[in-house]
């Protein structure tokens, strides 16, 4: 995510959602996971800044091409949204595969393309953002253009896993009246996800994972915004969680039409919560990370004033800081988040012989 709008959004949404959620709380289901993926040999990749390894333009406008961005992995900025790796290399290295190369960095050679290709922009959303950027209808499109090309065969998306990410862009990016169509655009936006992830199912890939949303009250700029810091805005994490239940509504639903229970969900909510342990009463408990909600880039990261000035500091160590900027964890936090869904990942994807070692 990108931080570039304003919080009245996230707390005007929460006060219309204690209904809703507990309406959600009563037509749960548990769905069964009958598909298992032997040794998946690509991973396609869509969705927002959580997953982009480098889809915005390599240029001095694009601050995940600027220092500090990539100090940790690989060195140097590499149009990643952290100090080094993200969600999408470490379930490539749990796949047993390379981390699938950018699009808009693909250069259309075949080597490249091996390992499946990563259409995530980062600022994007289901629907169109104020960041602009290809949302993730077009995102699909891209792939589609692709298999027309014989780019890709529908052989080689047989042997594919699909990544999905939606981390609230469109809920930051919202405009409407929210008191009276909260409910009416959280299912919207839901609605329109499970479209794309039956779509990518059925243009040949056998299993598609979609990330439930992260704790957004736990995000630094909200609980800094909301005055809560340093804990989490839990008005804002009840707009997360009406999202998630929207959403297994949805991919219960999909899962029930389709044979083989191809459709399946990262918890990367739990999965937060438990690196952080975040506490029911909001209170990130004790962790490897010394604060846990306090960036190690704090300020505007990757920005310097017309004199040069940097208008960002830097923590010590950036291991010991599980978010990296006001939104993005950092290659540690996203360690931790793996951590943490890594027990549940074999019922996600078929486990490979031999996992990829991360360095």
């Amino acid at each position: 995510m990108v931080e570039k709008v304003c919080f009245t959004v996230f707390l005007c949404l929460s006060a219309c959602l204690a209904t809703l959620l507990s309406e959600a709380n009563g037509s749960r289901r548990q769905p069964q996971d009958k598909f298992i993926l032997n040794d998946p040999e690509k991973l396609f990749v869509f969705g927002d800044s959580y997953a982009d390894t480098g889809n915005w333009p390599p240029t001095d406008a694009s601050r995940p091409w600027r220092e500090p961005y990539g100090m940790t992995f690989p060195g140097k900025p590499s149009g990643r949204w952290s100090d080094g790796r993200v969600l999408t290399d470490y379930i490539a290295a749990y796949l047993g595969i390379g981390s699938p190369q950018a699009y808009s960095l693909w250069k259309g050679d075949e080597e490249a393309k091996q390992y499946g290709l990563n259409f995530a922009y980062g600022g994007t959303g289901v629907f169109d953002t104020f960041e602009g950027g290809p949302n993730m209808t077009t995102q699909i499109n891209y792939l589609q253009q692709l298999l027309q090309q014989n780019v890709y065969t529908k052989h080689d998306l047989t042997s594919s896993v699909a990544l999905v990410t939606s981390v609230g862009n469109d809920y930051r990016s919202y405009h409407g009246d929210i008191h009276h169509i909260i409910e009416e655009f959280v299912e919207s936006i839901t609605k329109q996800l499970s479209k794309n992830l039956k779509r990518i199912h059925e243009m040949g890939v056998p299993k598609v994972a979609v990330t439930a949303m992260q704790p957004l009250g736990c995000l630094p700029m909200v609980a800094f915004a909301t005055g809560k810091y340093p804990n989490c805005d839990e008005n804002t994490n009840n707009i997360t969680r009406f999202h998630n239940q929207m959403l297994k509504q949805r991919v219960d639903k999909l899962n029930n039409q389709t044979d083989g229970s191809p459709f399946v969900i990262v918890d990367l909510y739990a999965a937060f919560t438990t690196a952080l342990n975040i506490k029911h009463n909001q209170h990130p408990g004790k962790s490897s990370f010394p604060h846990p909600l306090a960036p190690c880039c704090l300020g505007n990261c990757g920005e310097v004033d017309v004199s040069g000035k940097k208008e960002y500091g830097l923590c010590d160590d950036p291991k010991m800081a599980f978010f990296w900027d006001m939104t993005h964890p950092s290659q540690q936090g996203w360690f931790a988040v793996y951590s943490a869904l890594k027990s549940s990942l074999p019922h996600l994807f078929h486990h490979p012989q031999q996992e990829t070692p991360i360095v």
